[in-house]
This record gives C-alpha cells, structure tokens and sequence, in this order.
C-alpha cells in the first residue's frame, strides 16, 4: 500500500509553465520539469489533471500521464502544452521518479489565477519568463 512506502524528500525538482513566442510572435505556453539536481533521475511519470468551479459549474480536465526514462542533471525535459484557456483553474502536476532504487513523489498545483504576468519571472534553466513552482 501506498502508506508503507518510503517516499524521500523532493529536492531540486520543480515545475515550470513557461512561454515563449511563435514566428507570427502569438505567446506559447508550455509546462516544463526542471532537474536542478547534480544527478539525474529515472523513470519519471508526471500525471497533469485541471479541475475547478466556473460560474458555479465543476470543469475538470483529461488526466493525461507522461513517462520519461530518464532526467539528466541540471537540465529539463517538455511536459506538455497548456492553453491559456485553463489558467483559471487549478492545474495539477504529480510527479515521481526514482534515485537509484529509491522513490519519490511529489504534487505540484498551480492554483487558479496564478499564472499571470506579475508572477512571471526569468527562469535560467529554460532561457524564458515563466512561472515557477518548487
């Protein structure tokens, strides 16, 4: 059962919804998993969920999952696109991967409304103004 699992301590992983512009210079949004790590980390699966009340209506979004084999140090890999459109709800991002034979997870929620200009900063690792969640 999931209680009896050792879960260690996330550190030095974080999610990213950035944007850059297109050649017609229209913004696009994507979800990013940063590695700021000295190691890299394996069999990553992220599930992304959005969900939410809109004019007193629950929307929910599809669960869609994302596998990656490996993350390599200090580097980052694409997640998915996120239309602007579901900015106003919260989007879920849960991550887990292992270090060696140990397992770690951890939910990343962009609460509604809070991607938005006055929390973009510049996020190195990606060379983009994005909002960062640790």
């Amino acid at each position: 059962m999931k209680k009896d699992i050792d879960f260690g301590l996330v550190e030095g992983i974080s999610v990213a919804v950035a944007t850059e512009h297109s050649e017609t210079h229209e913004p696009i949004w994507n979800v990013y998993l940063l590695n700021n790590n000295n190691f890299p980390i394996d069999n990553v699966l992220i599930t992304s969920k959005g969900y939410g009340v809109v004019d007193g209506e629950e929307v929910k979004t599809s669960v869609l999952r994302h596998m990656f084999e490996q993350v390599a140090e200090k580097s980052y890999v694409q997640i998915e696109p996120i239309d602007p459109a579901v900015f106003h709800i919260s989007n879920e991002y849960w991550v887990s991967y292992y270090i060696g034979k140990h397992i770690f997870d951890k939910k990343f929620v962009f609460v509604p409304d809070s991607i938005i200009k006055e929390n973009m900063i510049e996020i190195s690792m990606l060379q983009m103004q994005g909002v960062l969640h640790f």
